[in-house]
């Protein structure tokens, strides 16, 4: 009973979490007024959540509805592999964001100027090389160790140390590389955020116009949540150590940012902004008028 209640949860999740994204996907496409870096860079956060969601969900699904599930050595290294890059690609991309956000705020005159269409795709094409190359690094290191004894992955999915913890080999080799990987992946970017936003407040706090401070903040609030969940949970599964930490909070903590966040991300951008709101209302407008013609016809 209890599993098929979780089975139909997480189905519930999956199918919310594809037709959100794809709908903020299809909105900033099609929607004139959505067509700006700031949309352009939340749609390829939508792309690289369904890519996420869809690489974990349905694994969890079936490990859920049979209990226990086989996969082959080489599905579950696409599976981490696709997981690690896509990762990695939020890491860089979330720090593109405020990036753009620290452009429109703090210099406002030199933003058109700068955050070219060319410029966007550019840095999206970058974050996604970097963190596919990323990727490969602790996949080719996994790939050398031997896996002589249990076979059997305590976990939702292929992730690292689930992983290494199968193996007969000396781990200590690639434990400090995925250690010191998580700099450039995690914790530099995370800095940058935070440089960026510290100067998106300053900025904001100068501002004489209480409305002015109140819509600045609006445009950085959606980001700034999403940046709190994200790097949240990842700190926690990644730095902080494991001992003592139970295998059911490794689980729990590894469901956030593989699921939840995909999963929350459509309503916190679409709630909390105005013209996304403002665009839904125009489709939903649009589609009635639509069937009521049909239906006159």
């Amino acid at each position: 009973m209890f599993n098929l209640l979780l089975f139909t949860l997480v189905l519930i999740i999956y199918i919310v979490t594809i037709c959100g994204n794809f709908l903020i996907i299809m909105l900033v496409y099609y929607s004139k007024t959505l067509h700006s870096p700031m949309y352009f860079f939340l749609s390829q956060l939508s792309i690289s959540d369904i890519m996420m969601i869809t690489d974990i969900a349905p694994n969890i699904l079936n490990i859920v509805l049979h209990e226990r599930t086989s996969i082959s050595y080489f599905g579950c290294i696409t599976q981490y592999y696709v997981f690690g890059s896509t990762e990695g690609f939020e890491c860089f991309l979330l720090t593109v964001m405020s990036y753009d956000r620290y452009l429109a705020i703090c210099s406002p005159l030199h933003y058109v100027s700068i955050m070219k269409q060319t410029l966007c795709f550019k840095l999206v094409l970058a974050s996604w090389i970097f963190s596919c190359s990323v990727a490969i690094i602790p996949i080719l290191e996994i790939s050398q160790l031997e896996f002589c004894g249990p076979d059997v992955i305590d976990h939702l999915f292929c992730d690292f140390y689930p992983l290494v913890e199968l193996s007969c080999s000396d781990t200590s080799k690639v434990q400090m590389e995925i250690t010191v990987l998580c700099f450039p992946v995690l914790i530099l970017p995370f800095l940058v955020i935070v440089v960026s936003y510290t100067y998106i407040v300053l900025t904001i706090l100068k501002m004489s116009s209480f409305s002015g401070r109140l819509k600045s903040f609006s445009t950085c609030s959606s980001h700034l949540t999403v940046v709190f969940i994200f790097y949240g949970t990842l700190i926690a599964v990644y730095l902080i150590p494991k001992k003592g930490q139970s295998q059911m909070i490794s689980k729990i903590m590894s469901m956030l940012y593989t699921v939840f966040t995909p999963f929350v991300n459509p309503f916190i951008y679409s709630l909390r902004n105005k013209e996304i709101k403002d665009n839904l209302k125009m489709l939903y407008i649009n589609k009635r008028i639509f069937i009521q013609n049909l239906w006159y016809k």
